[in-house]
């Protein structure tokens, strides 16, 4: 097994190194008037943080690559879930640029956003089962069983290169990647709320990685969580940068990655748990205004709902970092358990 201080390593060289650089692209980020424009159909208290710098996302995810491959040890899989996080990442980044230049609160258009990650989520899975040898079957949490999700699929080539479709896996993969990036992107509405729970969800896929004796994946894992914690000091309410799409999206695809990875494909609900609640309650709230017009939460996602209860924007930041401790904690528990013996 390899010694664990390189894990520990990649978290504090991470967390240093975004910590140092963020002070430097905060100031460029105002100099450049590079701002972040609030919904104007939010919650009337996020009115001020009009105007606070945003993309600090793309420093992070910057980091990550930086310390991933200065660790000197990465991995086909490693090195793909590397290129989904900053392709989603990149999508975010255009995003987040046609919000700032036109100065409006939206950017891509929801279809166009959708087609585009669904399209990098794709050709993620189809590289994922093809150059980094990821089985198409996958194992359900505490039974000796696994689900074989490769019975329908095909071949074709391409450039001289063979390459397998296995087609319900294939799908599963790019439901995984869309759904978690939105999911992240849901739930990036709050001060230091994204950026804690993904830390706390890629500690604990670290901590699979590692029991995997997958040292390039854990190191990835460990990368991305101490860059979100040096983003953390700068992010905390009330926030000096918002990490914007460009983060949001990025770091979704990371997590998305990471379970497909590290196979714990049905542990990725559980362990990402906030952002299904997260999600959820946006459906739930268009699905019962649009059937009975009426809305089943103050607002959504579900963080605003507790904003309008009164709750303090500190107090629903930290008490969602408790939930995902909880629900991480317990996937690796299940984890655990599965292979202990």
């Amino acid at each position: 097994r390899y010694p664990t201080y390189q894990v520990f390593l990649a978290v504090v060289l991470s967390m240093a190194l975004a910590g140092a650089l963020l002070p430097v692209w905060i100031r460029l980020l105002k100099y450049r008037n590079i701002g972040q424009q609030v919904r104007a159909d939010g919650p009337q208290g996020h009115l001020v943080k009009q105007g606070t710098p945003t993309m600090g996302g793309v420093l992070i995810l910057l980091v990550v690559v930086a310390v991933y491959f200065f660790m000197g040890r990465t991995s086909v899989g490693g090195r793909l879930a590397v290129l989904v996080m900053l392709a989603c990442g990149a999508l975010g980044f255009f995003d987040d640029y046609t919000k700032v230049v036109r100065e409006r609160s939206l950017g891509l258009t929801p279809k166009a956003k959708l087609l585009w990650q669904t399209v990098i989520a794709v050709i993620f899975a189809l590289a994922v089962v093809n150059f980094a040898g990821i089985i198409s079957s996958v194992k359900v949490p505490l039974l000796p069983y696994r689900i074989d999700m490769g019975f329908l699929q095909s071949t074709f080539s391409l450039g001289g290169i063979t390459l397998v479709v296995p087609w319900v896996y294939l799908a599963l993969v790019a439901f995984m990647v869309v759904s978690t990036t939105n999911a992240v992107n849901l739930t990036d509405g709050l001060d230091g709320l994204a950026a804690g729970t993904v830390t706390i969800v890629m500690f604990a896929f670290a901590g699979i990685a590692y029991r995997q004796n997958k040292l390039e994946l854990a190191l990835f894992a460990a990368a991305v969580g101490g860059a979100c914690i040096g983003f953390l000091w700068f992010n905390s309410f009330p926030a000096d940068i918002f990490m914007g799409d460009t983060g949001s999206l990025g770091l979704g695809a990371a997590i998305a990655a990471m379970s497909v990875v590290t196979k714990t494909e049905l542990l990725l609900p559980l362990i990402g748990g906030i952002y299904v609640m997260e999600t959820l309650s946006v459906i739930l709230q268009i699905a019962s205004f649009k059937l009975f017009r009426r809305r089943i939460f103050r607002m959504a996602p579900l963080h605003h709902h507790f904003e309008m209860l009164g709750w303090s924007e500190t107090k629903v930041m930290v008490r969602f970092w408790i939930v995902t401790g909880i629900l991480a904690g317990a996937a690796f528990a299940v984890y655990f358990v599965r292979t202990v013996h």
